[in-house]
C-alpha cells in the first residue's frame, strides 16, 4: 500500500443495490490509501429498496461503519445525492457518518466544495418522479435482463449522459456555485463521467461513478488533485474470492461506536 496520506479521498455514484455496482472494487480503492477524509459524494445507494442489496454492498456499509470508528481518525462524509433521498436520516445513524447536503472545507489556503451535483442538473430537479419510475426503477430492471457485461445498460448510461449534455451542465452550474462562495475547488458526481475543468481561477472536478466499466476517485493532498482510473488486477480477483466471507449484520457492532453527532446537516462550512 502508498504510505502517502491524502487529505481527502472522495468517490462517488456506486449506486448499492444495482446489479452494475462495483462496491467490492471500491472497497478495495479505500483499504488500499490512506487519508484523512472521505467524501461519499452522492448516490451511493440506487433507490430506497434494501431487499435489492447485495452480500458485497453489506461489506462496503460494514466497512465505511467501522472506518467511521473515532479511533480509525479518518472523517467520513456523506453527501446526499438524488438517489440517497429518503435513505440518508437512517443510514447515517446505521452506518455512523454525517450526512450532508453540501459539505466545504479548507485546505493549503484554498476553500473547497463537494456537492452531488443533481442540483444542477434541471431535469432531474422538475421531474423527481418522472425519473423514479422510468430514470430508477426501470433502469434497474434492465440491469437484470441485460447481459452478464451490461453492454446495454452501459451504452445507455454513457448515451443518456450525452444526450442532456449533463457533463456541461452540472460543471457550468458546479462552476457558478463554487464562485459565489468564493471557492477554488467543487468536486460533483452525478453524471458518471470523470471530468476536470477548469474556468477563471476554480477547478471543477466529477468523480465518475462505480457502475461503469472504468471507475475512478480523486484525491486531494499536498500534490494537488487527481483523478484516479481504477484498474482491477489479477491478483486482486484472486484475493476477492479468498475473502468473500458471509456477511452478517453484526459486522455493523464490531469495533466501532456511532459518534454521538451523527446527524443529517444541511451545510458544512
Amino acid at each position: 500500500m502508498d504510505s502517502h496520506v491524502y487529505d481527502t479521498l472522495i468517490l462517488s455514484d456506486l449506486h448499492l443495490g444495482a446489479d452494475m455496482s462495483r462496491a467490492r472494487d471500491a472497497m478495495r480503492v479505500l483499504q488500499q490509501n490512506r487519508y484523512r477524509r472521505l467524501i461519499l459524494n452522492g448516490d451511493i445507494f440506487a433507490d430506497l429498496n434494501f431487499a435489492r442489496l447485495k452480500k458485497e454492498h453489506w461489506k462496503f456499509l460494514g466497512y465505511i461503519r467501522k472506518l467511521s470508528n473515532p479511533k480509525r481518525n479518518v472523517e467520513v462524509i456523506w453527501v446526499e445525492g438524488n438517489h440517497d433521498h429518503g435513505l440518508t436520516e437512517i443510514m447515517s445513524h446505521l452506518v455512523g457518518v454525517r450526512v450532508y447536503q453540501e459539505y466545504r472545507w479548507e485546505y493549503q489556503g484554498i476553500r473547497h466544495i463537494a456537492i452531488h451535483g443533481h442540483q444542477f442538473d434541471g431535469f432531474v430537479v422538475n421531474n423527481v418522479r418522472f425519473n423514479y419510475l422510468f430514470g430508477t426503477l426501470f433502469y434497474l430492471q434492465l440491469q437484470k435482463w441485460d447481459s452478464r457485461s451490461k453492454v446495454l445498460t452501459r451504452f445507455l448510461d454513457r448515451l443518456n449522459t450525452r444526450w442532456l449534455r449533463l457533463s456541461p451542465k452540472v460543471a457550468a452550474g458546479a462552476l457558478a456555485h463554487a464562485r459565489h462562495h468564493q471557492a477554488g475547488r467543487v468536486f460533483c458526481g452525478h453524471t458518471h463521467a470523470a471530468l476536470h475543468r477548469h474556468e477563471e481561477g476554480i477547478d471543477y472536478y466529477n468523480s465518475g461513478s462505480w457502475i461503469d466499466e472504468s471507475p475512478a476517485y480523486i484525491t486531494v493532498g499536498e500534490d494537488g488533485v487527481r483523478i484516479h482510473k481504477y484498474i482491477a488486477r489479477p491478483s486482486d480477483a484472486h484475493g476477492e474470492e479468498q475473502n468473500d466471507a458471509e456477511f452478517e449484520l453484526a459486522e455493523f457492532a464490531d469495533d466501532t461506536e456511532r459518534p454521538a453527532n451523527a446527524e443529517y446537516e444541511g451545510i458544512r462550512h
